[in-house]
Protein backbone atom coordinates (compact mmCIF):
# COMPACT_ATOMS: atom_id res chain seq x y z
CA UNK A 1 0.00 0.00 0.00
CA UNK A 2 1.33 3.44 -0.94
CA UNK A 3 2.11 5.59 2.09
CA UNK A 4 0.70 9.13 1.63
CA UNK A 5 3.06 12.09 1.79
CA UNK A 6 2.30 15.24 3.79
CA UNK A 7 4.18 18.54 3.80
CA UNK A 8 4.58 20.19 7.20
CA UNK A 9 6.15 23.55 7.92
CA UNK A 10 7.92 22.55 11.12
CA UNK A 11 11.12 20.94 12.35
CA UNK A 12 11.20 17.16 12.22
CA UNK A 13 13.62 15.01 14.22
CA UNK A 14 13.67 11.18 14.09
CA UNK A 15 12.53 9.73 17.41
CA UNK A 16 10.37 12.70 18.38
CA UNK A 17 6.60 12.70 18.67
CA UNK A 18 4.95 15.81 17.26
CA UNK A 19 1.48 17.24 16.85
CA UNK A 20 0.45 18.21 13.35
CA UNK A 21 -1.39 21.42 12.51
CA UNK A 22 -5.17 21.66 12.29
CA UNK A 23 -5.24 21.78 8.49
CA UNK A 24 -2.98 18.72 8.19
CA UNK A 25 -5.06 16.91 10.80
CA UNK A 26 -8.21 17.55 8.78
CA UNK A 27 -6.54 16.36 5.59
CA UNK A 28 -5.22 13.17 7.18
CA UNK A 29 -8.46 12.27 8.94
CA UNK A 30 -11.11 13.36 6.47
CA UNK A 31 -9.39 13.18 3.08
CA UNK A 32 -6.83 10.41 3.51
CA UNK A 33 -9.04 8.70 6.16
CA UNK A 34 -6.12 7.41 8.21
CA UNK A 35 -6.27 6.10 11.76
CA UNK A 36 -4.04 5.33 14.73
CA UNK A 37 -1.33 2.91 13.60
CA UNK A 38 -1.30 4.12 9.99
CA UNK A 39 1.83 5.59 8.48
CA UNK A 40 2.52 8.83 6.64
CA UNK A 41 5.64 10.30 5.11
CA UNK A 42 6.45 13.82 6.25
CA UNK A 43 8.65 16.33 4.44
CA UNK A 44 9.47 19.91 5.32
CA UNK A 45 11.45 21.35 2.40
CA UNK A 46 14.74 20.15 3.89
CA UNK A 47 15.35 17.60 1.13
CA UNK A 48 14.55 14.73 3.51
CA UNK A 49 11.38 12.79 4.14
CA UNK A 50 10.47 11.04 7.39
CA UNK A 51 8.36 7.98 7.94
CA UNK A 52 5.91 8.59 10.80
CA UNK A 53 3.22 6.59 12.56
CA UNK A 54 -0.01 8.04 13.90
CA UNK A 55 -0.08 7.34 17.65
CA UNK A 56 -2.86 9.63 18.88
CA UNK A 57 -5.93 11.21 17.32
CA UNK A 58 -7.79 14.11 18.90
CA UNK A 59 -10.64 16.19 17.53
CA UNK A 60 -8.36 18.85 16.05
CA UNK A 61 -4.90 17.36 16.35
CA UNK A 62 -2.93 14.28 15.42
CA UNK A 63 0.25 13.17 17.16
CA UNK A 64 2.75 11.15 15.17
CA UNK A 65 5.94 9.36 16.12
CA UNK A 66 8.74 10.21 13.72
CA UNK A 67 10.84 7.32 12.47
CA UNK A 68 13.82 7.15 10.16
CA UNK A 69 14.62 9.75 7.55
CA UNK A 70 15.67 9.29 3.94
CA UNK A 71 16.84 11.59 1.18
CA UNK A 72 15.15 11.12 -2.16
CA UNK A 73 17.39 12.21 -5.04
CA UNK A 74 14.73 13.08 -7.59
CA UNK A 75 15.41 16.77 -8.25
CA UNK A 76 16.19 17.48 -11.88
CA UNK A 77 19.78 18.42 -12.79
CA UNK A 78 18.23 21.07 -15.04
CA UNK A 79 17.47 24.23 -13.06
CA UNK A 80 14.39 25.71 -14.67
CA UNK A 81 13.01 29.13 -13.83
CA UNK A 82 9.54 29.40 -15.35
CA UNK A 83 8.37 32.91 -16.21
CA UNK A 84 4.67 32.32 -16.60
CA UNK A 85 2.12 34.92 -17.68
CA UNK A 86 -0.77 34.87 -15.23
CA UNK A 87 -3.87 33.19 -16.64
CA UNK A 88 -7.34 32.72 -15.23
CA UNK A 89 -8.05 30.48 -12.20
CA UNK A 90 -7.96 26.80 -13.16
CA UNK A 91 -5.62 27.37 -16.12
CA UNK A 92 -2.97 28.93 -13.88
CA UNK A 93 -3.48 26.28 -11.21
CA UNK A 94 -3.02 23.51 -13.77
CA UNK A 95 0.12 25.15 -15.17
CA UNK A 96 1.72 25.52 -11.73
CA UNK A 97 0.81 21.97 -10.74
CA UNK A 98 2.36 20.47 -13.87
CA UNK A 99 5.42 22.71 -13.60
CA UNK A 100 6.10 21.27 -10.15
CA UNK A 101 5.61 17.71 -11.39
CA UNK A 102 8.02 18.41 -14.24
CA UNK A 103 10.77 19.61 -11.91
CA UNK A 104 10.69 23.41 -12.17
CA UNK A 105 12.84 25.06 -9.49
CA UNK A 106 11.41 28.60 -9.56
CA UNK A 107 8.06 29.98 -10.73
CA UNK A 108 7.77 33.70 -11.48
CA UNK A 109 4.24 34.87 -12.38
CA UNK A 110 4.39 37.76 -14.84
CA UNK A 111 1.85 40.36 -15.89
CA UNK A 112 2.09 41.10 -19.60
CA UNK A 113 0.20 43.45 -21.88
CA UNK A 114 -2.33 40.84 -22.98
CA UNK A 115 -2.75 39.16 -19.58
CA UNK A 116 -6.45 38.81 -18.81
CA UNK A 117 -5.94 38.81 -15.02
CA UNK A 118 -5.20 41.91 -12.98
CA UNK A 119 -3.53 41.54 -9.60
CA UNK A 120 -3.68 44.43 -7.15
CA UNK A 121 -3.74 44.89 -3.39
CA UNK A 122 -4.92 41.99 -1.26
CA UNK A 123 -5.66 39.97 -4.38
CA UNK A 124 -1.91 39.47 -4.87
CA UNK A 125 -1.44 37.97 -1.39
CA UNK A 126 -4.51 35.76 -1.81
CA UNK A 127 -3.23 34.46 -5.13
CA UNK A 128 0.24 33.75 -3.75
CA UNK A 129 -1.24 31.81 -0.83
CA UNK A 130 -3.44 29.83 -3.22
CA UNK A 131 -0.58 29.05 -5.61
CA UNK A 132 1.63 27.96 -2.71
CA UNK A 133 -1.02 25.40 -1.77
CA UNK A 134 -0.99 24.14 -5.37
CA UNK A 135 2.80 23.75 -5.19
CA UNK A 136 2.60 21.85 -1.90
CA UNK A 137 -0.12 19.50 -3.18
CA UNK A 138 1.83 18.79 -6.34
CA UNK A 139 5.02 18.09 -4.39
CA UNK A 140 3.14 15.72 -2.07
CA UNK A 141 1.79 13.83 -5.06
CA UNK A 142 4.91 13.61 -7.21
CA UNK A 143 7.46 12.74 -4.55
CA UNK A 144 9.56 15.90 -4.46
CA UNK A 145 10.99 16.78 -1.04
CA UNK A 146 11.92 20.32 -2.07
CA UNK A 147 9.21 22.83 -2.91
CA UNK A 148 9.44 24.91 -6.03
CA UNK A 149 10.14 28.53 -5.13
CA UNK A 150 7.24 30.87 -5.90
CA UNK A 151 8.23 34.50 -6.39
CA UNK A 152 5.98 37.52 -6.24
CA UNK A 153 4.35 38.51 -9.53
CA UNK A 154 6.45 40.81 -11.72
CA UNK A 155 5.64 43.01 -14.64
CA UNK A 156 6.98 41.89 -17.99
CA UNK A 157 9.52 44.74 -18.00
CA UNK A 158 10.80 43.70 -14.58
CA UNK A 159 11.05 40.04 -15.49
CA UNK A 160 13.16 40.34 -18.63
CA UNK A 161 16.07 41.80 -16.67
CA UNK A 162 16.33 38.78 -14.34
CA UNK A 163 18.26 35.52 -14.67
CA UNK A 164 21.29 36.60 -16.67
CA UNK A 165 23.19 33.36 -15.91
CA UNK A 166 20.65 31.12 -17.64
CA UNK A 167 19.91 30.25 -21.22
CA UNK A 168 16.80 32.33 -21.84
CA UNK A 169 14.03 31.07 -24.11
CA UNK A 170 10.71 32.67 -25.00
CA UNK A 171 7.91 30.72 -26.66
CA UNK A 172 6.64 32.46 -29.77
CA UNK A 173 4.51 30.88 -32.54
CA UNK A 174 5.82 31.17 -36.06
CA UNK A 175 9.54 31.42 -35.38
CA UNK A 176 11.71 28.85 -37.12
CA UNK A 177 13.81 27.62 -34.21
CA UNK A 178 12.85 24.64 -32.01
CA UNK A 179 14.14 23.73 -28.56
CA UNK A 180 16.11 20.80 -29.96
CA UNK A 181 18.42 23.26 -31.73
CA UNK A 182 19.39 24.99 -28.49
CA UNK A 183 22.54 24.13 -26.54
CA UNK A 184 22.52 24.59 -22.77
CA UNK A 185 25.94 24.53 -21.12
CA UNK A 186 25.38 25.25 -17.42
CA UNK A 187 22.10 23.35 -16.84
CA UNK A 188 20.23 26.59 -16.14
CA UNK A 189 17.17 27.53 -18.16
CA UNK A 190 14.86 30.53 -18.02
CA UNK A 191 11.66 29.76 -19.92
CA UNK A 192 9.11 32.50 -20.63
CA UNK A 193 5.55 31.58 -21.63
CA UNK A 194 2.93 34.17 -22.52
CA UNK A 195 -0.82 34.48 -21.96
CA UNK A 196 -3.54 33.18 -24.29
CA UNK A 197 -3.10 36.17 -26.58
CA UNK A 198 0.68 35.81 -26.62
CA UNK A 199 3.14 38.60 -26.02
CA UNK A 200 2.74 41.95 -27.74
CA UNK A 201 5.16 42.87 -30.50
CA UNK A 202 6.81 45.39 -28.19
CA UNK A 203 7.25 42.81 -25.41
CA UNK A 204 8.65 40.27 -27.83
CA UNK A 205 11.21 42.77 -29.12
CA UNK A 206 12.21 43.71 -25.57
CA UNK A 207 12.77 40.02 -24.80
CA UNK A 208 15.02 39.69 -27.85
CA UNK A 209 16.93 42.80 -26.79
CA UNK A 210 17.55 41.11 -23.42
CA UNK A 211 19.05 37.92 -24.90
CA UNK A 212 15.93 35.78 -25.02
CA UNK A 213 15.94 33.23 -27.83
CA UNK A 214 12.55 32.67 -29.53
CA UNK A 215 11.44 29.06 -29.98
CA UNK A 216 8.24 27.38 -31.14
CA UNK A 217 6.54 24.11 -30.26
CA UNK A 218 5.31 23.12 -33.68
CA UNK A 219 2.76 24.20 -36.29
CA UNK A 220 -0.28 24.48 -33.97
CA UNK A 221 -1.19 27.24 -31.53
CA UNK A 222 -1.27 25.83 -28.01
CA UNK A 223 -3.15 27.05 -24.98
CA UNK A 224 -0.91 28.40 -22.25
CA UNK A 225 -1.31 25.37 -19.99
CA UNK A 226 -0.63 23.01 -22.91
CA UNK A 227 2.48 25.00 -23.82
CA UNK A 228 3.71 24.69 -20.23
CA UNK A 229 3.48 20.90 -20.23
CA UNK A 230 4.87 20.55 -23.75
CA UNK A 231 7.83 22.90 -23.34
CA UNK A 232 8.85 21.62 -19.92
CA UNK A 233 8.63 18.02 -21.10
CA UNK A 234 10.81 18.89 -24.08
CA UNK A 235 13.32 20.66 -21.86
CA UNK A 236 13.58 17.77 -19.43
CA UNK A 237 13.94 15.27 -22.27
CA UNK A 238 16.64 17.32 -23.98
CA UNK A 239 18.66 18.55 -20.99
CA UNK A 240 17.17 17.11 -17.81
CA UNK A 241 16.07 13.76 -16.41
CA UNK A 242 12.92 12.86 -18.37
CA UNK A 243 13.69 9.91 -20.61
Amino acid sequence: MRVPRVFIDQKVVPGDSIFLSIDKTHHILHVLRLHVGDQVKLFNNSGFEFIAKIIEVKKKAIRVEVGESSQCENESPLEIALYLAVSRGPHMDFSIQKAVELGVKVIIPIISEFSNVKLTGARVDNKITHWEKIIIGAAEQCGRNTLAELQSPRTFNESIHLDNNSKKLILHPGVGQTMSKINIKNSKLALMIGPEGGFSDEEFQKALDNNYIPVNLGPRILRTETAVVCSLSNAQQLWGDLN
